[in-house]
This record gives structure tokens, sequence and C-alpha cells, in this order.
């Protein structure tokens, strides 16, 4: 996904995301990132439908990791990343492009991702689990 070209209809959130969401405080990779997710948490808050990836969507869209869609932070991103979707996915028992109305996969999320084991296997490696109201919240 390019810059810009979210859609209002339907927003596009990696699975991981859905936990990002709910711990973001205001950091991020650059101004522009922080802004767009910002917009997107106050497009949330609106109930939209989403539809669950697990590649760059709409938040990965103005970070400046992202080269034509793909996550260029480091060598071992795309396999990384998507790994942690896919245990996302796993832990709420969901496929990959399903969509949804946002509070449901929000609640799924919360209820589902509960346990220390849980947290520290899917947020474990992530460079803002200290910044993360989710994850600080859960993993004590």
């Amino acid at each position: 996904m390019q810059r810009g070209q979210m859609n209002d209809s339907i927003i596009n959130i990696r699975a991981h995301h859905l936990l990002c969401l709910q711990g973001f405080q205001g950091y991020g990779y650059s101004q522009d990132f922080v802004r767009n997710m910002a917009e997107i948490i106050k497009k949330i808050e609106s109930n939209p439908e989403l539809q669950i990836i697990t590649g760059c969507d709409d938040i990965c869209s103005y970070c400046p990791h992202q080269l034509e869609g793909v996550c260029q932070k480091d060598a071992g991103s795309v396999s990384g990343i998507k790994d942690v979707d896919r245990r996302v996915l796993q832990h709420l028992d969901l496929k990959e492009g399903i969509k949804g109305r946002a509070r449901d996969f929000i609640s799924l999320a919360k209820a589902r991702l509960r346990s220390i084991s849980d947290i520290k296997d899917i947020c474990g490696d992530c460079d803002w689990k200290e910044e993360c109201l989710w994850f600080v919240s859960r993993s004590q």
C-alpha cells in the first residue's frame, strides 16, 4: 500500500497491529507515521470494517522503512513480521483476509490474548514493547 491510499470503506490492518492500535502512545518511526497511526485510531473508534492481512497495511503506508509495499527495516523484517502476524492469527483463530468490524476484532484480541506467555510469544521481540500500553498492561 502506498502513502495516502487508505480506503474510506475498509481499513487494511496487519494482524499484529490489532494489538499496536490498543497500546499506541504517540511513538513511532517518524512524525508522518505517528500522525497516520493517530488518524487510523480515530477512524477505528467509529467501528469501520477492517480486513486483517499479513503484509504492509494502512499503518505501514507512512513508515519510512516501507518501500513499494515491502518492509525494508532490516534483512529479516518481512519474514519476521509476517511470522508475528501469523502467530496473532493463530491465537485469534482467524484466517488472513477476513473482514469484520473493528470493535469485534479488538474485543477478540482482548479476550484471547491474556496470558503472559501469549503476550511474550507475540510481542517479545518488538522494538516498541516498552512504550506500548497494551504490552505493559498484560506482561506484568
